[in-house]
């Protein structure tokens, strides 16, 4: 949330205390009384194999009648589910729905759960039919948060049973802040794109991360060969080293890139074919030259492109001329 936030309406604080111990969930049954099926489904979803939810044999060898929810389902068997949370309110907003709107008047837009506290008094078995009463125990003062500015709202829902009798409560506190607004970062620099580094190739980036300039040679032949491969082209030879170039070489051919315009580069930017000293030839980029400058059979020398930590590349530029 960014810009000025508007100032509540005048008496703000003592309309936001009048909540306090204020109902805002009347007293609603749930949908479906205690059922085995759902409690099937729940020990399933938890992971919870305890005997006493689903074997009624078992439940009754720890001294129960027959098996029992678990305790922490108390809570779902009351939920309204998504179409009952979607459907408008008969006469109007109830009671957290002004307590939301009032909060997001004073520009407490965002929630967060902190604490759930429950207090079991008995468990519920298939048959039981629970209610669930919601109301405010406390809206504190204002705050200042790792999140922002904010209140704490606890409220307190108590369950019971279809005999009228407290089967748990719950104390539920969340935080509505105010977002703090977000300060301005600046983009992180663009990384060049990752060169196909495998099996075959892998020795070059390890050579160039060293600053070190390595041509494959065929071991059967001596040919030297760039780009890297399995074969030696001149004899089909599968064995192979490498040598160390001496990082001199000449234009043998280039271009001058305009498009497409990649956020790394700086456009335009050179692509040469390299002819090295040693005989091989590589697909590199001119640096410390502009475009109109180069020239067919230049001598260049080697440099090195410390990209980013992970990646170094060679490139060349052109052989300082000596003052006369």
């Amino acid at each position: 949330m960014t810009g000025a936030v508007e100032q509540p309406q005048p008496g703000y604080e003592e309309r936001l205390r009048a909540f306090t111990g204020r109902e805002l969930r009347p007293l609603t049954p749930a949908q479906d009384p205690v059922n085995q099926p759902m409690i099937r489904h729940w020990a399933e979803a938890m992971g919870d194999t305890n005997p006493v939810y689903t074997d009624a044999e078992a439940a009754r060898a720890t001294g129960r009648e027959g098996v029992v929810a678990p305790a922490s389902m108390v809570q779902a068997w009351t939920m309204r589910g998504y179409a009952a949370t979607v459907a408008p309110q008969p006469g109007g907003p109830d009671g957290f729905g002004e307590l939301v709107a009032l909060l997001d008047e004073g520009g407490y837009t965002s929630v967060v759960a902190t604490d759930s506290e429950f207090t079991f008094l008995r468990e519920l078995t298939p048959g039981d039919h629970v209610a669930v009463r919601e109301t405010v125990e406390s809206v504190s003062a204002e705050k200042r948060t790792g999140l922002g500015c904010g209140r704490f709202v606890t409220t307190l829902k108590t369950y019971i049973d279809q005999h009228g009798e407290t089967v748990a409560t719950q104390r539920w506190r969340t935080l509505r802040f105010r977002p703090a607004p977000a300060e301005a970062v600046p983009p992180a620099p663009a990384l060049r794109p990752r060169p196909a580094v495998n099996r075959d190739n892998a020795f070059f980036f390890e050579g160039a991360q060293q600053h070190r300039l390595l041509i494959q040679r065929c071991t059967a032949c001596s040919v030297l060969r760039h780009p890297p491969g399995p074969c030696c082209p001149e004899c089909g030879s599968l064995e192979w080293d490498t040598v160390e170039a001496g990082g001199h070489g000449h234009v043998y051919s280039f271009v001058v890139n305009h498009h497409p315009r990649h956020p790394a580069f700086d456009s335009p930017y050179l692509v040469a074919v390299v002819e090295l000293a040693e005989g091989t030839r590589l697909i590199t980029n001119l640096t410390g030259i502009a475009p109109d400058e180069v020239t067919i059979g230049m001598p260049v020398v080697l440099d090195w492109l410390d990209a980013d930590p992970d990646l170094t590349l060679p490139v060349f530029r052109p052989v300082p001329t000596e003052a006369p």
